[in-house]
């Protein structure tokens, strides 16, 4: 069973190793690291063939259940490094727990956390030297599950790959730090409780692309989504969750089934709570943020997330009407925010919550 399993290393050999983009000009998503981890489920061995080797494609049977049933789930987390070349991960064994939650809701087998982790590790310290050294940028981290069984039939698929890879980024929106402009959709729905919107599975982000790209071409960053039912309780951001600042509170929808359980939303709830801030985590109409833009209550409004972090919101747009925030500047929250957190994450000031975890 996977608990005496043992992790393999298979070192890419000279071919096989990659020139390294420049770090000023990385992006999101285009350049991947010259190694991976991978490793294989099946209802006889559980998980087994587990190993860090070559960043390499997969032969997949047309009729893999992933193509046909959507069996998929993964993760984002990140690697930093600091001036002295010490390397952290930040909150990575909180992702492979969400892992296992999506797991479960998806009849998918659950990871065994802390085999994982090793890998995790060695994969990261094999791989170092890809993790960029400017500011802002870091090493995307992508965990991911698939359904590999070639079969037809609805029902849970009998094989299974998981694999991590790697990508060395910059600011996931072209604006980095500068506020975005989010576009508030009452046309489409995300996901319904009872659903799978709490958990991070592919067909979520299939169903978002097209209200996404309709945002695009009205100039938008990204899609603020309402509930499914009534149309008018604020749920989430295609890539974050979101935060408003009313009157001093701290205001971000409550968790129910139908909104992804941020690891960076949960970091920023503990951050505001230790500062004094005062933090609700409850139901919020887009008619009251409209309110609030309209008297000034409303003095900052910000996306949280693992690639962007900490992402202001200048302007939102709603039924073709649109609404300044904060002047279209970045806030004092969403900056100290932003400010603390990279401090943490990159070894550069104390982690009183234990967030944490030096590689090497």
């Amino acid at each position: 069973m996977w608990e005496n399993m043992e992790i393999g290393l298979e070192k890419a050999g000279p071919a096989q190793l990659k020139v390294k983009p420049a770090q000023e000009s990385l992006g999101f998503g285009g350049h991947f690291t010259d190694h991976m981890f991978l490793m294989k489920w099946d209802r006889q061995k559980g998980w087994h063939d587990a190993k860090v080797c070559p960043y390499q494609p997969f032969i997949l049977d047309p009729a893999a259940m992933v193509f046909h049933y959507g069996q998929a789930i993964f993760e984002g987390l990140k690697a930093y490094k600091n001036t002295n070349g010490q390397v952290f991960l930040f909150r990575p064994r909180d992702n492979f727990e969400r892992m296992n939650s999506s797991a479960l809701r998806m009849c998918m087998p659950r990871l065994p956390v802390e085999k994982v982790f090793k890998g995790l590790k060695a994969l990261v310290y094999l791989d170092r030297d890809w993790i960029p050294t400017v500011p802002g940028a870091t090493l995307y981290i992508r965990p991911t599950m698939i359904a590999v069984e070639p079969a037809l039939g609805v029902r849970p698929a009998g094989e299974y790959f998981f694999f991590i890879i790697m990508s060395p980024v910059g600011a996931y929106y072209r604006e980095g730090f500068s506020p975005t402009r989010i576009f508030v959709t009452d046309k489409y729905v995300r996901a319904v409780k009872g659903g799978v919107g709490h958990v991070k599975t592919s067909g979520n982000y299939a169903a978002s692309i097209m209200a996404a790209e309709e945002a695009h071409k009205a100039g938008y960053t990204q899609v603020l989504w309402l509930d499914a039912c009534d149309r008018k309780f604020i749920e989430e951001v295609g890539t974050s969750n979101i935060f408003f600042k009313i009157n001093d509170e701290l205001i971000t929808p409550p968790l129910g089934g139908s909104i992804l359980p941020g690891i960076t939303r949960d970091s920023v709830i503990q951050l505001a709570l230790k500062w004094g801030v005062k933090v609700a985590e409850r139901l919020i109409t887009i008619d009251e943020v409209i309110a609030a833009s309209n008297d000034g209550s409303l003095q900052e409004t910000f996306g949280t997330g693992t690639a962007a972090v900490i992402s202001p919101v200048g302007e939102f747009c709603y039924q073709d009407q649109k609404y300044l925030v904060n002047n279209g500047t970045t806030g004092p929250l969403a900056q100290r925010l932003f400010d603390e957190l990279q401090a943490i994450q990159n070894g550069q000031q104390e982690d009183p919550f234990k967030w944490i975890t030096r590689v090497g």
